[in-house]
């Protein structure tokens, strides 16, 4: 979708990121530009959090005011309730590709608000990049957590399945296959479909109305940035759970 100027082509040369340089080449520098950007701020974020955590030690107090760094104190504080309440007990060792979903979705969200700059998560090929790592991660874990009997939930609801499902089997399969698969077109489409309607419609209104008006619509993108990354890393949550629950149920009954 094109976006019109953007930073990117300062950066590049207007030569680089013409329609007839995409088609020659097949590479979209001005998506992997607000991609990289938004990487680069979310990992040079945490190596400031980082450095100020080591520095301050054992005396390391939240803020006293509401600052930036309380807001997202209070968003992976929810975040890790959700994961304990879904995923069980050894939820912690999933944070890594759960946190990092989520905030780079956000940070990539929100540079749909910023003038000349567009969210990377409006291409097919950062989206579906995402949910492709998702799916990959949620049967490494499944796997991690349940051996080679993870893949059995593909055969038979029920294990030791009986002959009827044994006999259902056939079309059982094919519909798991599926239905797997299928979650990353959810999770990729979804998520690429309402970024280019939200940065497509806060863009009309930032040139139809007047100078103060668009903070309302400004708000309104912020939410919708805030709720499309919890969404992908809700279902996110969700098939991660699903994979593990298995062990989780093996614990509790032992």
């Amino acid at each position: 979708m094109p976006h019109g100027f953007s930073w990117a082509t300062l950066l590049f040369g207007p030569e680089h990121v013409s329609d007839q340089m995409v088609e020659t080449t097949g590479i979209h520098l001005v998506p992997l530009f607000h991609a990289s950007l938004s990487a680069l701020i979310l990992i040079l974020l945490v190596l400031l959090v980082r450095s100020r955590i080591l520095a301050k030690g054992d005396d390391f107090m939240p803020d006293g005011s509401i600052t930036v760094r309380n807001i997202f104190e209070l968003i992976a504080e929810w975040l890790l309730g959700l994961m304990e309440g879904i995923i069980g007990p050894h939820y912690r060792k999933y944070v890594p590709l759960i946190f990092g979903c989520f905030f780079y979705i956000l940070v990539a969200n929100l540079f749909g608000l910023v003038p000349h700059f567009a969210p990377a998560t409006d291409r097919w090929s950062v989206t579906v990049s995402m949910a492709l790592v998702v799916f990959f991660a949620t049967h490494i874990y499944g796997v991690g957590a349940n051996g080679p009997g993870y893949f059995k939930h593909f055969i038979s609801p029920v294990w030791p399945p009986s002959p009827i499902l044994w006999a259902m089997s056939i079309i059982y399969l094919p519909i798991e296959l599926i239905s797997h698969l299928a979650r990353v077109l959810s999770l990729s489409l979804r998520l690429m479909a309402n970024m280019i309607a939200d940065h497509t419609v806060l863009t009309i209104f930032l040139m139809l109305t007047a100078p103060l008006i668009p903070v309302i619509f400004t708000g309104l993108g912020t939410m919708i940035c805030l709720i499309q990354a919890f969404i992908f890393t809700m279902l996110t949550i969700i098939y991660i759970g699903t994979a593990v629950h298995h062990e989780e149920e093996g614990e509790e009954h032992h």
